[in-house]
């Protein structure tokens, strides 16, 4: 091409060459190859990847002891470029077998998946998004929207986990409850105390989605408190819903139900009050199997030596977390400081230990001050599911 012409003209006096020639050729494999229906572009076009046939999956079996083996997965998501995106359990197989003892064994096994798909590995929130809720860990009921394990396996508590360095020195877990009783006092928990100390959302509370978003924002992580029956009930009232010994195994699950739907990205249930009904094998049963098959741990509060909460929490497998100090039973700066003293202690004698109080002035001061001492001792704050046990099946 004579570089003096027009862009797009060769010289008239131009002769063929060996460069022409191999162009030629070129173009000419080129269009057999287009004929052909190879054509490299062709195959790599939005329209072909679209063609990549879905994973077709069925939902999870019922928990029952009949149930069948059947894939346990969700409808897959399809992403732009036609390619599924699938959780790392998705395609499995799960079934869940309850004993004659009442505990629930759960196998997986796995199965085929059919054409390419992206395999999701995030356990945990991205914090960018802590503030919104994961809808794979959300069951649609009449209620509202329950917390629920999603088809690869994923549990609200996991998902929604504070992160920790996973160091083995000493660590504390403390929760702040009553979040949503008081606006001023639930403002105050959620901007002075440091992201590390866990909150614990009063379901009788009020705009607990705003505080919820605000507290989880920060990087709080956040339990649920539901009233439960004390012993000297109806002289001491818990609250509107509350859990009550006497009543159906199906009021005290609509009960629940009622209470878990209020707000979303929480790790567990956390009773108030309830030394009665922590106490009631019959009654805790449908409570705690409905927790332990919703991915929840359960957090006591400690407040009663007869809580079952512990033995159900093992028997049918699901975190369960004991606190070990009351911080704030006295309402006085000083004694919540020895009380304080008193965690760590404990924590440094058995590795880790969990302390609760509520959203009082005098406690939400002295645990920020107090936390950041500790701190600066060597002390590892994290949040109270980091501290649970397992328990799993």
């Amino acid at each position: 091409m004579d570089l003096h012409a027009p862009l797009g003209q060769e010289r008239k006096d131009k002769k063929p060459g060996k460069g022409s020639s191999a162009l030629s050729s070129l173009a000419a494999a080129l269009a057999v190859v287009s004929l052909a229906g190879f054509s490299a572009w062709t195959a790599l076009s939005p329209a072909n990847l679209r063609a990549v046939p879905p994973i077709n999956l069925t939902p999870a079996p019922p928990e029952t002891a009949e149930a069948p083996d059947t894939p346990a997965s969700r409808e897959p998501q399809q992403e732009a470029a036609g390619i599924v995106r699938s959780g790392p359990n998705d395609g499995a197989v799960l079934r869940r077998t309850t004993t004659p003892d009442g505990n629930v064994v759960t196998t997986f096994s796995p199965t085929g998946r059919q054409g390419p798909v992206i395999i999701g590995t995030a356990s945990t929130q991205d914090p960018r998004l802590a503030g919104q809720p994961n809808e794979d860990l959300i069951e649609l009921t009449d209620a509202g929207g329950l917390p629920a394990v999603s088809a690869s396996g994923l549990r609200p508590v996991d998902f929604y986990a504070r992160p920790w360095s996973g160091a083995r020195g000493t660590r504390i877990a403390i929760v702040i409850g009553g979040i949503g009783l008081s606006q001023t006092g639930s403002q105050k928990a959620i901007r002075e105390l440091p992201e590390d100390i866990t909150l614990a959302f009063a379901a009788t509370g009020n705009s607990l989605q705003r505080w919820m978003q605000e507290a989880r924002r920060k990087g709080h992580e956040i339990v649920l408190q539901v009233p439960m029956e004390p012993f000297d009930y109806p002289a001491n009232d818990p609250g509107r819903g509350a859990l009550l010994a006497e009543k159906t195994a199906a009021t005290n699950v609509a009960n629940l139900h009622q209470a878990m739907a209020r707000i979303t990205n929480y790790t567990g249930i956390m009773n108030y009050m309830g030394a009665r009904f922590l106490a009631d094998d019959k009654a805790m049963d449908p409570v705690m199997r409905d927790i332990g098959k919703r991915g929840l741990m359960f957090l006591d509060d400690g407040s009663t030596a007869r809580s079952l909460s512990g033995d159900f929490a093992k028997a049918i497998g699901f975190p369960h977390a004991y606190a070990d100090v009351m911080i704030d039973a006295q309402l006085d700066r000083q004694a919540i400081l020895a009380k304080l003293d008193e965690l760590e202690r404990i924590a440094r004698r058995n590795g880790q230990a969990i302390g609760v109080g509520a959203a009082f002035d005098e406690t939400i001061a002295a645990v920020a001050e107090w936390r950041n001492e500790a701190v600066a001792r060597g002390i590892e704050f994290v949040g109270v599911s980091a501290l649970a046990n397992d328990n799993s099946p």
